[in-house]
């Protein structure tokens, strides 16, 4: 809640309000339209309420990276997405050793059996991010790109988005893949590049339904998880 609802907003929530606003405006504005005065005037707040917070430039870009982070987590619950089975044998772990035969079998059943549920999580994050977060992923593509030339920036930037690729890595690793940290790179590379052309690039006229993610997201999958290619046809079915 901000000035001009007519309530100050407290101190525990003004941190949370700056954040979010110097997101909105770099979504808006982009990187030049991102100063502390005008921080303040769109949060309706006294002049040097973001400077009290975040004296440089440098703290109030982190500041957004944060917010941004803590955005993003809630994109995709923990709760909705597939709960890796630790004890199910990877990939490279399968084809190695006595038995090998029966354990690369059982890696090509858990491959296509968990494409259904990854092309059904990673698909449902990105048709939210089109359809209700367009604000944050064009504040993350204006931060990404001075994160670039700042690298205590880039640092922050980074361990953030740890927090989406880590998960990512696990879930391929327990189902199946050979190469989990190798195929996390694609998966994650996929789902950025049609965030991007989605939104800034030569597809943002339209957005995706669900229904055309999720089976582009499987038949990735279908290349990199042993047994997966036979469950590709059974994700398609109608979007939202």
């Amino acid at each position: 809640m901000n000035a001009r609802d007519g309530l100050a907003p407290s101190a525990a929530s003004r941190p949370q309000l700056i954040a979010d606003t110097a997101l909105r405006l770099l979504a808006e504005r982009g990187m030049r339209g991102l100063t502390h005065r005008a921080v303040d005037e769109a949060a309706g707040l006294p002049q040097g309420s973001t400077s009290n917070l975040a004296r440089t430039r440098a703290a109030l870009l982190e500041a957004a990276v944060g917010r941004l982070a803590e955005r993003e987590a809630a994109v995709l619950t923990p709760d909705e997405l597939p709960r890796p089975q630790r004890d199910r044998p990877s990939g490279a772990e399968a084809g190695a050793g006595p038995g090998a035969g029966a354990a690369s079998g059982a890696g090509a059943a858990a491959g296509g059996a968990e494409v259904p549920a990854l092309a059904e999580a990673l698909s449902l994050a990105l048709h939210r991010y089109l359809t209700h977060h367009r604000e944050l992923l064009l504040a993350r593509y204006e931060l990404a790109l001075e994160a670039t030339r700042r690298p205590a920036l880039r640092e922050v930037y980074d361990r953030a988005g740890r927090a989406f690729r880590e998960p990512v890595v696990a879930m391929l690793a327990a189902a199946g893949s050979a190469a989990p940290e190798r195929h996390a790179l694609s998966v994650v590379a996929w789902c950025d590049g049609v965030l991007f052309s989605c939104t800034a690039g030569q597809f943002h006229a339209a957005v995706p339904t669900r229904a055309a993610l999720r089976t582009s997201c499987a038949e990735l999958l279908a290349g990199m998880l042993p047994g997966a290619g036979a469950s590709r046809g059974g994700t398609g079915v109608a979007g939202e």
